[in-house]
């Protein structure tokens, strides 16, 4: 049973100037981070098959162009343990900055890379390299961004300051797609020359302004909590190692995330595909990105927020069964060939996808010990992104060309699945919310039987 931490708990409510400070830290990170995300998806869709694989058929050049997409995601776990052992042992607070650096200066390297016609093969196997530091640092900045703000919130907030935090993935995928909409009204001959580097040197302006703020903000108090006690002569052991000996909170994180992951590369990157074949016009799919991006801003602080009344898990499971009932009705408004219902139906997939997607934060932060907490939410939610993220573009382009045309049943099926294994991952995981941060053994290690009954708003919990 969860209860209210107590005056003199060290999960007391922090500061509020040093908490809008962390928050605002972490939302320029996930900013960044899903900037780029979107940035090199999109750019996959338009231009690098031509500019890093040329001479291959287009459909060949897309894949191998969402490879190196892929390539990303395949780094990411290991990021996540990189950094998530370094910052369990060592601190939260500079492996985000080094964290920020990475993943700024790799995406301005990209924007600064000769393509195959000047370098040859070089070109693609640099584009890849870069992907995968890239990769590497995303790998360790949302678990270290959300535990900073998590491990800094009153109790009964989490999932608010979360989803302040979370409010980055919109905000990245809006400037990411004004950055590109912009460069794609050029010329076509300015656009694959020198117009698709804009968006990624746009990047050096992000990370400065996000290193001035991160340097500024403080170590997380229940790190400290915990560094004091090693220090008094208890072996923190490996944090990987223990996080493996216990694998079930692991394979339940990574698991409900893989339909929100999914469902990100459906409706953003891989509709830009999919829609400009079936006939809409690239500025048409862009604006639908644009609308689904201002609609995040809004569900995902909502939806996280929601956590905090009626439970991580009921929020989860609602946007996953919105998933498994919408998939089928949202594409046949895509296929019906109008720019009006085709941003009806990615803003949809966006309502539900921010229901699977926001509760994640506090969700995964809940599930594992200070100690293990930033290696196991790290490991949990990129191993989501690889399956559900990183391989869905790869999955839906092969599906399209083995169907032999573009029809949109596969993908929907596509989303469905990964709806479904959300849905069972969040059924089998206890409810988490309210939850003592400082316990090392954690709640969510108990089956949902053995969960409360009834969960009361802000962390009382009840048995019924």
């Amino acid at each position: 049973m969860s209860s209210a931490p107590s005056p003199h708990s060290p999960e007391r409510p922090s500061d509020p100037a040093l908490l809008r400070r962390v928050a605002l830290s972490s939302l320029l990170g996930t900013v960044i981070e899903y900037y780029d995300f979107l940035l090199y998806g999109t750019m996959a869709a338009l231009v690098f098959g031509p500019l890093f694989f040329p001479g291959s058929d287009p459909t060949v050049a897309t894949i191998a162009a969402f490879g190196t997409l892929a390539a990303g995601y395949v780094a990411r776990p290991l990021g996540g343990a990189v950094f998530g052992h370094f910052g369990d042992r060592l601190g939260r607070k500079s492996m985000l900055v080094l964290t920020m650096v990475l993943m700024g200066v790799a995406s301005l390297l990209i924007g600064l890379l000769p393509t195959y016609g000047t370098i040859g093969i070089a070109a693609p196997v640099l584009l890849v390299l870069l992907r995968v530091v890239q990769g590497i640092a995303i790998g360790g900045e949302w678990a270290g961004a959300t535990l900073m703000v998590v491990e800094h919130a009153d109790p009964r907030r989490r999932g608010l300051w979360s989803g302040v935090m979370q409010m980055g993935s919109p905000i990245g995928f809006l400037l990411s797609t004004v950055a590109v909409t912009l460069t794609t009204l050029l010329p076509r001959e300015s656009f694959l020359s020198w117009g698709w580097r804009v968006p990624f040197l746009f990047s050096a302006v992000l990370l400065a302004v996000g290193l001035y703020v991160r340097v500024s903000i403080t170590e997380s108090p229940l790190f400290r909590q915990a560094a004091r006690a090693d220090e008094a002569g208890k072996e923190p052991g490996v944090p990987l190692a223990q996080v493996l000996r216990r694998p079930r909170n692991l394979v339940l994180a990574c698991a409900v995330g893989i339909g929100p992951f999914a469902l990100t590369a459906l409706i953003s990157t891989y509709m830009l595909t999919y829609a400009t074949t079936i006939g809409y016009a690239t500025s048409e799919v862009m604006t639908g990105l644009v609308l689904t991006s201002v609609t995040g801003l809004v569900t995902i602080p909502l939806f996280s927020a929601l956590s905090d009344r009626v439970g991580r898990r009921a929020v989860v499971l609602g946007g996953a069964a919105g998933v498994v009932l919408l998939a089928f009705p949202v594409y046949a408004l895509v296929d019906a060939r109008s720019p009006a219902l085709l941003v009806l139906g990615m803003v949809i997939g966006q309502v539900v996808q921010s229901a699977m997607y926001a509760p994640l934060g506090p969700l995964l932060s809940e599930m594992f010990g200070t100690r293990v907490r930033y290696t196991g939410a790290s490991l949990g939610y990129q191993l989501a992104a690889l399956i559900g993220g990183g391989f869905t573009p790869l999955f839906a382009s092969s599906l399209l060309s083995a169907s032999g045309g573009a029809r949109s049943a596969p993908l929907a099926v596509l989303a469905l699945v990964c709806g479904l294994v959300t849905a069972l991952a969040i059924r089998r995981t206890a409810e988490t919310r309210g939850r003592d941060l400082s316990e090392e053994d954690p709640a969510a290690t108990r089956t949902p039987s053995a969960a409360p009954s009834r969960v009361e708003p802000f962390g009382k919990e009840q048995s019924a």
